[in-house]
C-alpha cells in the first residue's frame, strides 16, 4: 500500500470504528431494559460486539489508534445513551466501557504476538468481567430489579460471543492486505 492509502485506510477505519462504538453502546443501553428472563437482558447479546471493535482496531492500527476509538465511543455513546436511555444506565454504561475498554486494549496489546486468537480471548474475557461488575452493580443496585442473575446471564453471554466473534475477527483480519499492518508496527516501535 502507498502512503496515500495508508492514510485513507487509516481514516475510514477510525470514522468507521468510533461510528461502530456508539451504536453498539446506544443500542446496548437501551436493550439492557428488556429482560430475556430473570438471567438475561437483549443488551447481554449485542455490547459484545463492542470488544470486536476494540481489537479489530487494536490489531490492526495498534493501541493509540484503538483508545481513539473507545474515547470517541465513550463520548458518543454515553451523550446518546443520557438522550435516548435511562440516566443511571448511560453513566453506568459510560463507567463501566471505559474502564473495561482501556483494560481490553492493555491485555490485548501484551498480547498480541502469540497465537491470533489468544489476544482477543482473554482480553475480553477479562475486561468483560470488569464491565459485567461494574455496569450491573452501579446500573440497578438497589433498584429491586434481579441484577446479580442479570450479571450472571450477561457474563455468560459475553464469553459466548467472545467465541463466537473470533469467526469475523480472524475474517476480517485474514482479509486485510498482507502489507498492511501499522498495528504490528506500532507494537514494534512502542517496545
Amino acid at each position: 500500500m502507498t502512503t496515500t492509502q495508508t492514510t485513507a485506510f487509516s481514516r475510514t477505519g477510525l470514522v468507521a470504528g468510533m461510528s461502530a462504538m456508539g451504536v453498539v453502546v446506544l443500542v446496548s443501553n437501551i436493550a439492557v431494559n428488556y429482560p430475556i428472563n430473570d438471567w438475561l437482558t437483549w443488551g447481554a447479546l449485542i455490547y459484545p460486539v463492542a470488544f470486536l471493535v476494540t481489537d479489530l482496531m487494536n490489531r490492526i492500527f495498534g493501541p493509540a489508534f484503538a483508545r481513539k476509538v473507545v474515547y470517541a465511543g465513550f463520548a458518543t455513546g454515553v451523550a446518546l445513551s443520557l438522550w435516548f436511555a435511562d440516566q443511571r444506565i448511560a453513566l453506568a454504561s459510560g463507567s463501566a466501557f471505559l474502564t473495561a475498554q482501556l483494560l481490553d486494549i492493555w491485555v490485548f496489546d501484551r498480547l498480541r504476538r502469540q497465537s491470533w486468537w489468544k489476544a482477543p480471548v482473554v482480553s475480553s474475557l477479562l475486561s468483560s468481567a470488569l464491565d459485567t461488575a461494574l455496569f450491573f452493580s452501579l446500573a440497578f443496585y438497589a433498584s429491586g430489579l434481579p441484577w446479580v442473575t442479570w450479571a450472571i446471564g450477561d457474563y455468560g453471554a459475553k464469553l459466548a460471543m467472545a467465541a463466537v466473534l473470533l469467526v469475523p475477527f480472524r475474517a476480517f483480519i485474514a482479509f486485510l492486505p498482507q502489507r498492511f499492518t501499522p498495528g504490528e508496527a506500532a507494537a514494534d516501535s512502542a517496545q
